[in-house]
């Protein structure tokens, strides 16, 4: 397992986190508990999680992952073994916060609700999930006119606030450092000029969708990153599972995200033009003797911006297929393959709204 800096910490985190929203949901705390230990064998000291988890979000699932992570945690006794980061929820979840955007005030109690259910007194890295501000995150492809015209009537300041929220969190002992997701170049360089000219808390990482269909961030952050020791925490580097081919020519296999979702969640990926794409990364993998699971990983592995690959499973069967990328190491002939194949069908995984 290799290990990368988080930001300019003295923390190292497995270039593999294990991913968590499935846990609650589609996994049992017993099959998380066998993930968590699988993968710490492995060498991943490294867990993602979120308030809001498990996925897809509701009333009823709101918290339960960070619960089982927590439960995980009292029986083992194996907290200092893991690198522990979770997620503030942005605006638009009705049954939190009232659906508001978080402010000041706010960021006390989200930390006070992750730690009770974490059964933990410090939280690793402390993530905003998603800006207060309307953005093109989540798959949209293009910045609206109609958020550009909001802009000219913003008063509020969201970012400092929710900046001295988590200060106040940081000087009591209770979040060791911050990081950001799905955020934008404008908005990761903000938070970085509050840290540097008011002295306010840095960010530490950026964890945004990165995948080989959905590669925004390369046109657009991945040199803030570098300059500024800001790094990747990719999430979805299988797009959803789309990747792994065992959605094409219309399989749904039985307890996977499309049957158990749906369409609409996870719409963007069923475009014929994503559908070519993912066929060709496909027959590229064959070709060169990996399965498709162990090109995507690997693809991402390799990027230079990247802090951690965020792994999700719901199987110690995809979990094994998962890990078994880490030492994978694609030739110049791959890589030049999968550009080819980008040259041609950029960004398929993206969205016009």
């Amino acid at each position: 397992m290799k290990y990368h800096q988080l930001g300019t910490t003295p923390i190292k985190v497995s270039r593999i986190c294990l991913g968590s929203m499935t846990w609650g949901y589609q996994n049992t705390s017993l099959e998380a508990f066998e993930q968590i230990e699988y993968a710490l064998d492995k060498g991943v000291n490294f867990i993602d999680t979120a308030e809001m988890y498990a996925v897809p979000p509701s009333a009823e699932t709101y918290g339960k992952t960070e619960e089982i992570i927590g439960q995980w945690f009292e029986q083992t006794g194996r907290r200092n073994d893991v690198v522990l980061a979770t997620k503030m929820a942005g605006p638009g979840v009705a049954y939190c916060r009232n659906g508001r955007g978080p402010i000041k005030e706010d960021v006390a109690k989200a930390v006070e609700g992750s730690l009770k259910r974490l059964k933990t007194d410090v939280i690793d890295l402390y993530q905003i999930h998603w800006p207060l501000r309307k953005v093109n995150s989540f798959g949209i492809r293009d910045f609206s006119d109609e958020w550009a015209a909001e802009i000219k009537t913003e008063k509020e300041d969201y970012i400092l606030q929710i900046l001295e929220g988590l200060q106040e969190q940081i000087n009591q002992g209770k979040l060791r450092y911050i990081g950001l997701s799905n955020e934008t170049p404008y908005g990761i360089m903000k938070y970085l000029e509050y840290a540097e000219y008011r002295g306010m808390p840095r960010v530490q990482s950026i964890q945004n969708p990165y995948n080989l269909i959905q590669r925004q961030w390369d046109q657009h952050i991945a040199e803030v990153a570098l300059r500024e020791q800001c790094g990747l925490l990719a999430y979805s580097p299988l797009a959803g599972g789309v990747l792994s081919g065992k959605y094409l020519k219309g399989q749904r296999p039985e307890g996977s995200r499309y049957t158990l979702w749906g369409h609409e969640r996870m719409k963007q990926y069923k475009r014929p033009q994503t559908e070519k794409a993912i066929e060709r990364y496909v027959t590229l993998a064959q070709e060169v003797g990996l399965t498709p699971v162990q090109l995507a990983i690997a693809f991402v592995n390799a990027k230079a911006h990247l802090t951690a690959n965020i792994i999700g499973a719901t199987s110690l069967t995809q979990l094994e297929e998962v890990m078994s990328a880490e030492n994978i190491i694609l030739s110049s002939e791959i890589i030049e393959a999968i550009e080819m194949i980008h040259d041609e069908i950029p960004n398929p995984g993206l969205r016009r709204s």
